[in-house]
């Protein structure tokens, strides 16, 4: 008697939520469809912001001669061979994509996507692996550096250094390898979404 009035029980639940008298039952047994549109599709992307794609490790040489007066070298005026070793990154800024810069196709299967070109960080110079090679200063220059004790000159060598970093990772190919690994990290991320033909390409 109890499983009977337990049945009746069960049939008048399913009859109440058919005729929306109960809450709707969810079936679970039935298919969920992922949403994979464009507007979305870009909504993921934008939320990974800035992509630091790709990382260049470079040693520069930087060579500071100053003097330039009637004096002899050897009383003024100096030599400075320093090396600076640092880093520079290169990355994809997603945060400022518009809704024409994903799109998808009607069966869902192909998306292109329309990025900004790869940009450059600042260069970091490594204070503590960089170190000066050689010098020489004259005599008049070395008092006068011993006695003023002014640490600019040294902040101006750093800020040389970084540049000339900056200006050698423009040089290399860092650019490119961060849009390609850019292209490697979108294509398989959206191969894991379902889509089968995916197409990442750069404006000018």
């Amino acid at each position: 008697m109890g499983a009977v009035s337990l049945v009746v029980v069960a049939g008048l639940a399913l009859l109440g939520s058919a005729i929306h008298l109960l809450p709707q039952l969810r079936n679970p047994f039935s298919e969920q469809t992922t949403e994979r549109s464009g507007p979305v599709l870009l909504q993921s992307i934008v939320e990974l912001s800035k992509y630091e794609a790709a990382e260049g490790n470079f040693q520069v040489v930087v060579d500071i001669s100053s003097g330039g007066s009637l004096l002899p070298s050897f009383l003024e005026g100096s030599d400075t061979l320093f090396i600076g070793i640092g880093t520079d990154n290169a990355y994809v800024d997603f945060s400022a994509l518009k809704g024409s810069a994903v799109q998808v196709s009607a069966d869902r299967l192909s998306a292109t996507i329309t990025l900004p070109p790869a940009k450059l960080d600042p260069a970091q110079l490594n204070v503590q692996q960089s170190y000066v090679f050689a010098q020489q200063q004259g005599l008049f220059t070395r008092v006068n550096s011993f006695l003023s004790g002014n640490p600019n000159s040294q902040q101006a060598v750093y800020e040389l250094a970084q540049k000339q970093i900056e200006g050698a990772a423009a040089k290399s190919a860092l650019i490119t390898d961060a849009e390609r690994n850019t292209r490697t990290m979108l294509t398989s991320l959206l191969q894991s979404l379902g889509f089968k033909n995916i197409t990442v390409k750069y404006t000018s």
